[in-house]
């Protein structure tokens, strides 16, 4: 048995570099590809805002009016407490570029609203236009101190209507000798 041997020509550099600017390309376009189908939120500044913005362990206090694409107000509300992390996942993302004091408009499409899930009066793959004045924002750990307080405030409360300590009794009480 005998082996045959092909010569082998070395390869041209102005070969080598076309190859380069080939795998180059490629990797450009994939990456454009990639950026141009991943889904975004529409987030216009109406008015400008001050200070820092929430972060996704917030809760936040805003004003909003959520609208179809036919205009349909589906939700609003004067005084809304959110946490940001408790939002689909489109008003997260909004919330943590806001600034307090500041209007927002946001438009979310379907793969960062509810999907292809109807949710009460809004409609599977519905894209979801949202007017949002950010009011006010705390880290969860003052809002879980606050609610600390309200419910200490409330036992006290409650004890002082009972005749407890530091409290007079009800009246029409029975009194002890």
């Amino acid at each position: 048995m005998s082996v045959t041997t092909v010569p082998l020509r070395p390869v041209n550099k102005g070969g080598l570099w076309l190859m380069w600017l080939g795998v180059i390309a490629l990797i450009v376009a994939g990456a454009a590809f990639a950026w141009h189908m991943t889904p975004r939120i529409g987030f216009e500044v109406v008015k400008e805002g001050s200070g820092p913005s929430p972060t996704k362990a917030d809760v936040v206090l805003v004003k909003y009016e959520g609208k179809l694409a036919d205009g349909t107000v589906f939700d609003a509300n004067e005084q809304a407490p959110m946490q940001v992390a408790g939002v689909v996942p489109g008003f997260s993302e909004a919330l943590t570029r806001m600034r307090k004091g500041g209007e927002y408009k946001v438009t979310i499409p379907p793969q960062l609203g509810y999907g292809d899930r109807a949710v009460g009066p809004i409609p599977a793959n519905s894209t979801l236009h949202f007017t949002v004045t950010l009011l006010d924002f705390r880290s969860e750990a003052e809002v879980r101190a606050m609610q600390q307080q309200m419910q200490q405030m409330q036992q006290m409360q409650q004890q002082q209507m009972q005749g407890g300590p530091g409290g007079a009794p009800a009246p029409g009480a029975p009194q002890q000798p």
